[in-house]
């Protein structure tokens, strides 16, 4: 399909979009919260959340080295704790905003102060919690706990939320955990880096959702070097490891040779991906509508962020768009990877006013990831794709040209020449 026709077919439905935000912003969230506080009086045993199944655990980034850690175990004991993990499958599932809060706000994260160097610590709270981490499967727990919830919700712009937090005196597993085989072997070799020993749980099929919690527990890496790893810290940790792997695995790669955009929207956002032939510059521009929650004011201006890197790689922080960026470059190169070709990769991202509450990179993850489900349209140059989408995004060509560095780049090139 040509780009032309493809922008002739992306038709925005004002009116459907504003009901859809109407949805989602439906106030059921508080009704829910209530609801919570009573399964939690009805689940709790003494002082004990007994039968528990954990999911997944939180490691708090406050305080560090003295963090906070906890359990995550859904308060209904009916119900499948799988569905309460982070995961891809959200995306497959269209969960809309309201229903990741609702799954997150029904799991009880039981909290203990830890001190995050855990090299052989196997037993106690944080032996528990480590042997959920690195479970196949959710796990049964009891919990001992000192004190009623504080039921509310915490969001974070990288993290998936987390709801109701009690003070936990101790936990203890209530059943075996079953370890997979890599993760047994890469907890056996003391002297396998973090690093290495990320590469080659996703090489053996591990999902980066299952290895940031691997690595959160302080479960990979060198036996000296293993450490508690906050929750935020260990999502974007992965995406970069595992991108920055599959970055050096396509260094030899022959180009695309077409220009070619996919599209995407999912829960307030809307993703727009150029490749174009090129060696392995990735770039990442966000632009936040006045309204959305990392630009609350509604009578302000779009808020543009945006990151870059050359073929050579970056060598400092990513300073704007943090793991976002990560999380978008790595979808990227899962599908260079998948077809073996490099590419010079523009991602934009708009996060419109549709985007009410943060529930975490996975999203843009995965809006990016299943961009590449659908047949490209194509352009004749980079610089054509930019001009005939320009129109359809909320800003000038110029506002986008001033902040990013592939944009301008092709307006410099074009003056050279």
């Amino acid at each position: 399909m040509r780009l032309e026709e493809f922008i002739d077919e992306f038709e925005r439905d004002e009116d459907a979009r504003r009901r859809r935000l109407a949805r989602e912003k439906s106030y059921e969230i508080t009704d829910h919260l209530d609801d919570v506080e009573r399964q939690f009086e009805q689940v709790v045993q003494g002082d004990s959340l007994y039968g528990s199944t954990a999911p997944e655990i939180f490691v708090g980034r406050s305080n560090y080295p003295d963090v906070s850690t906890g359990l995550l175990s859904p308060m209904d004991h009916e119900a499948d704790a799988t569905r309460y993990a982070t995961s891809g499958e959200w995306y497959q599932q269209g969960l809309a905003i309201d229903d990741v809060l609702q799954r997150r706000t029904g799991l009880l994260n039981s909290t203990r102060s830890a001190q995050v160097n855990v090299e052989d610590v196997w037993d106690g709270f944080v032996g528990v919690q480590r042997e959920v981490a690195i479970a196949d499967q959710p796990v049964d727990v009891e919990v001992g706990l000192d004190s009623a919830p504080e039921v509310d919700l915490s969001l974070d712009d990288i993290s998936t939320p987390t709801g109701p937090r009690a003070t936990a005196t101790d936990a203890t597993l209530a059943e075996n955990p079953s370890v997979p085989r890599p993760v047994q072997k890469t907890l056996a070799d003391d002297d396998w880096a973090a690093e290495g020993a990320m590469t080659y749980l996703y090489r053996r099929g591990f999902d980066v959702y299952d290895i940031n919690t691997i690595l959160s527990a302080g479960a990979l890496g060198q036996s000296h070097n293993r450490r508690l790893v906050p929750t935020r810290w260990s999502i974007t940790a992965v995406d970069d490891t595992v991108g920055q792997y599959l970055r050096g695995s396509l260094r030899n790669a022959s180009s695309i040779d077409e220009v070619q955009v996919y599209y995407n929207e999912y829960i307030g956002n809307q993703y727009w991906v150029i490749l174009a032939p090129g060696n392995g510059e990735f770039e990442l521009v966000e632009l936040k509508a006045p309204g959305s929650i990392w630009n609350p004011n509604p009578e302000g201006d779009y808020y543009l962020a945006a990151d870059y890197e050359s073929y050579e790689g970056r060598t400092g922080y990513v300073d704007e768009t943090a793991g976002a960026y990560h999380a978008s470059r790595l979808a990227v190169l899962e599908h260079l990877e998948e077809i073996d070709r490099q590419a010079t990769s523009l991602v934009i991202r708009h996060a419109s006013d549709a985007y009410w509450a943060p529930v975490g990179v996975w999203q843009i993850r995965e809006g990016v990831r299943h961009a590449f489900e659908s047949d490209p349209a194509t352009a004749e140059t980079f610089h054509d794709a930019v001009g005939t989408l320009a129109p359809q995004l909320p800003v000038s060509l110029g506002t986008l040209r001033r902040k990013s560095e592939l944009v301008a780049g092709i307006q410099s090139r074009l003056r050279d020449f």
